[in-house]
C-alpha cells in the first residue's frame, strides 16, 4: 500500500510541476496567430460598415436640408438661388425666420453643394463623398439627394 501511495504522490508531483510551468512559447504563438487571422478577416467588415454608416448619415442630413428648403419655399414662393446658397436657411430674412439653426456638414466634415435649379430636380444637394472631390467610385463617389 505504501508503494502505491508513493506512486500516487509522484503522479501529483508531476501534475503540479506541469501546472506551475504555464504555457509554452509555442502555445502562445499559436494563439497569437489565430487571433491575428481572425482580426484580419473581421476588421475589414467593420471598416466597410463605418463607411456605409457615413453615407447613410450624409443622406439623412440631405433629407433634413431638403425639408428646410421646402419650408423656405412655402414662405417665399421659391427656393433660394444657387448664389444665395444654403446660407439662406440659417440667415434670418425679412420675416426674421431661420429654417435651420446651423448648416450641417456631410459625414466627412465637408460642406454640401447646392444648386437651384438643380440638374435632377428643383434643387440638388450634393456631397463629394469620402475624398471630397467630384466623381469617384465606392465610398469616394458623390452622394446626391436625387439618388
Amino acid at each position: 500500500m505504501k508503494i502505491m501511495h508513493g506512486s500516487h504522490v509522484g503522479e501529483n508531483r508531476y501534475v503540479s510541476d506541469r501546472i506551475e510551468k504555464g504555457f509554452t512559447l509555442l502555445e502562445i504563438m499559436v494563439v497569437l496567430v489565430i487571433i491575428g487571422v481572425m482580426a484580419a478577416l473581421i476588421a475589414p467588415r467593420f471598416v466597410e460598415r463605418a463607411d456605409e454608416a457615413k453615407v447613410e448619415t450624409t443622406r439623412v442630413q440631405m433629407k433634413n436640408i431638403a425639408q428646410a428648403l421646402k419650408l423656405y419655399r412655402l414662405q417665399h414662393g421659391h427656393y433660394p438661388s444657387s448664389s444665395e446658397g444654403l446660407n439662406a436657411l440659417v440667415t434670418p430674412g425679412k420675416s426674421g425666420k431661420r429654417y435651420m439653426d446651423a448648416l450641417p456638414k456631410d459625414a466627412w466634415g465637408n460642406d454640401f453643394v447646392y444648386l437651384a435649379p438643380g440638374v435632377h430636380g428643383d434643387f440638388d444637394i450634393l456631397s463629394y463623398g469620402a475624398d471630397g472631390k467630384s466623381g469617384g467610385s465606392g465610398f469616394d463617389a458623390d452622394v446626391g439627394n436625387w439618388q
